[in-house]
């Protein structure tokens, strides 16, 4: 397709991958970011889940060809280490071994580090660039400065401006689109962990640390400088619920009762507290992701979702790939439109659910017998049959799946896993015949 000047509303991290994969092509990019250049003002803090990089983000970086800037900044995550109230912990590793790992990384570095590329790479990003309104009579844009608005005229404009899109804003409030956003009930607070007195992590610095409690749970991630990002997500309104926790001295007494061990290691307990707001969870759902060939939504503004499977990011990146290709392999734009948005539109939908299971998972499973047999014997069918029998956490973590694909094996293997369990204690008593049996008739392989 012919080289075009490209509009992108937001210089989050999907807007500035985008940009840099766009004018890789040829494109010329331009980019509009409401918010201050961190660069000057610093990075938002205390509203900002840290990040999980899965094998398909860091693919997509791959391919723009900023894995060698972003890995550095990253700290390996083997998997989930449980705590109990008691402060015992057990370790549940994501995969079969160090080949198979997430990343913790910081979203503001992160995000840093992909506009200062998409910079020297040509894309134009204005800050404190706010879109105001599109007139799709004119094909124009309006941009309002901190002092003034512009008008420029545009030919194609992607919305990669995250769930408070102003670009979908814009469609919706003219009737262009319609979108549904279920919030999840749930709200989320950041406290931190940090370094000991050496300037080394105080808890073990390559898990996804996770305090569950049935109906809501702590986790904390760990950061490049010894520190660890502490997510507490609660009802937004019950009993427990953040509705019951007015102050500092409440929200510490709720902590030495639920989480006495992460409480104990929290040093600015108080002062996060105050400082870190409260923020919302949601889904977002639309009945289209574009109108006509002119404007196009990306990201969380097409799809926002909760972040208990830690895909928001990847997912985003996916998508920068799969606009791109379609922009790259299509004769129009119209076309290309279309073939992203059916190529991604069931996924999109797939890891939103995956990630709404994965809360329950995290706060009410980890540590039940049960769920613990079935993992376990998860890993040793995993083992027997690699071609057929891939745990859905490795097809969406691991590996380049699509979601859909791997929500759908992962239905059906769910159930294998029930049935030679039912009735059972230890995976010694399992009916390997039966289970292979069953993996042969219900699973095709793979990658046939």
């Amino acid at each position: 397709m012919k080289q075009q000047t490209i509009h992108i509303a937001g210089a989050g991290l999907a807007g500035a991958l985008l940009a840099i994969l766009l004018v890789q092509k040829g494109h010329t990019v331009r980019i509009y970011e409401k918010r201050p250049d961190p660069r000057k003002a610093g990075i938002e803090g205390g509203r900002s889940i840290n990040l999980a990089l899965a094998y398909r983000g860091l693919y997509a970086l791959q391919q723009a060809g900023l894995d060698d800037e972003v890995m550095p900044q990253v700290v390996m995550m083997r998997g989930r280490m449980i705590h109990d109230v008691s402060g015992s912990t057990h370790f549940l590793r994501y995969g079969k071994d160090d080949s198979e790992v997430i990343w913790s990384v910081h979203r503001g570095r992160l995000n840093l580090a992909l506009i200062e590329a998409a910079e020297e790479q040509g894309v134009s990003v204005h800050f404190n660039a706010r879109i105001g309104d599109i007139d799709l009579e004119r094909n124009t844009l309006r941009i309002d400065y901190l002092d003034h608005s512009e008008t420029e005229a545009f030919e194609r404009l992607i919305g990669a401006d995250g769930a408070g899109s102003a670009v979908r804003r814009v469609l919706a409030d003219k009737g262009l689109v319609k979108e549904h956003m279920e919030a999840l009930g749930h709200n989320y607070r950041e406290l931190e962990i940090a370094p000991d007195a050496h300037g080394d992590f105080k808890i073990d610095g390559n898990s996804l640390h996770i305090w569950p409690r049935g109906g809501f749970m702590c986790i904390a991630l760990p950061n490049t400088e010894k520190t660890f990002t502490v997510t507490l997500f609660l009802p937004a309104k019950g009993n427990p619920g953040f509705d019951k926790i007015r102050d500092p001295a409440q929200a510490r007494q709720f902590f030495s009762d639920v989480f006495p061990d992460a409480l104990d290691k929290i040093a600015d307990f108080d002062y996060d507290w105050q400082h870190n707001p409260e923020s919302a969870l949601a889904t977002l759902t639309l009945d289209t992701w574009h109108h006509d060939d002119r404007i196009v939504l990306i990201g969380d503004a097409a799809h926002a979702m909760v972040p208990f499977h830690g895909q928001g990011m990847n997912c985003a990146f996916e998508d920068c790939l799969a606009l791109v290709d379609a922009i790259e392999n299509t004769e129009n734009w119209n076309t290309a439109i279309s073939a992203y948005e059916t190529a991604r539109r069931e996924n999109a939908a797939a890891i939103q659910a995956m990630a709404l299971e994965n809360y329950v998972e995290m706060r009410d499973k980890v540590d039940d017998s049960r769920f613990l047999l079935e993992r376990t014997l998860e890993r040793e069918l995993a083992g027997r049959h690699p071609d057929r029998f891939i745990p859905r956490y490795s097809m969406v973590s691991f590996q380049r799946v699509p979601y859909a694909v791997a929500l759908h094996r992962g239905m059906i293997q769910r159930s294998i896993l029930a049935r030679l369990c039912e009735g059972i204690s230890d995976i010694a008593q399992v009916d390997y015949a039966l289970a292979s049996e069953m993996i042969h008739r219900e699973l095709e392989p793979l990658h046939a």
